[in-house]
């Protein structure tokens, strides 16, 4: 299999628009791409009653399996698929199944705390960070869990107010300043188009033909709607 040339983190706030700006890139950036999405690496908490998973902060570093994440990224760009793990909402635990997944020119990985993980991090050519007001992402977030989680509203409110605010505030939020590139109001077609844009020209620069290298100072796209 042929060894991926680029890999991606796409980081920000539940309701950002982080996995919409993944899927707009992987839909138009002319390369053969593969997303892998954070939320698969939740721990597996088969060990817990579901009551005892209700109560997990999930919003927490502590939730996701860092090492089988970085593993895995770590054999994609080794050129060899992985069994990536599924994840059930509903239950709040992984699924029984794996699916298989196989190294493309370019991987992306998108999730809350995509940039968070230094040995994670390290792997990224770009990191990106999916910058949207808490007002539109709670909506977002209520939208979501109720209609496509089956939970009920009063839940989903409460867990936002204890764990995903502050866990916003006290880890993903300041994860932005690994950002090389941040995208403000999730799909802002402007400014996606740039990232698309740079990612191809990133693309050829760390060509065989080319040194390796990204910026060094994070760029906010000024696109108003």
């Amino acid at each position: 299999m042929a060894k991926p040339s680029f890999v991606i983190g796409i980081a920000g706030g539940t309701g950002a628009g982080k996995t919409a700006v993944a899927r707009e890139v992987g839909d138009t950036v002319g390369e053969a791409v593969t997303i892998i999405p954070l939320d698969n690496y939740y721990r597996d908490l088969t060990h817990l009653p579901m009551d005892e998973r209700e109560q997990v902060n999930y919003d927490h570093p502590s939730a996701f399996e860092w090492d089988l994440l970085t593993e895995h990224v770590e054999i994609l760009l080794g050129g060899d698929a992985v069994e990536m793990p599924q994840y059930d909402f509903t239950v709040h635990n992984r699924k029984d199944e794996r699916v298989v997944v196989a190294p493309t020119d370019i991987i992306i990985v998108e999730g809350i705390l995509s940039l968070f993980e230094d040995r994670l991090r390290e792997l990224y050519d770009l990191c990106v960070y999916v910058q949207t007001d808490a007002d539109v992402r709670i909506l977002r977030r209520i939208q979501r869990d109720v209609i496509e989680r089956d939970r009920d509203l009063e839940g989903v409110m409460n867990q936002y107010l204890t764990t995903v605010k502050p866990m916003h505030e006290q880890f993903i939020e300041p994860s932005k300043k690994h950002a090389d590139i941040i995208i403000p109001e999730g799909l802002n077609r402007s400014a996606v188009d740039l990232l698309i844009k740079k990612v191809h020209a990133e693309t050829r620069a760390n060509g065989p033909d080319s040194e390796n290298g990204t910026e060094s100072e994070a760029t906010e796209t000024n696109v108003q709607h």
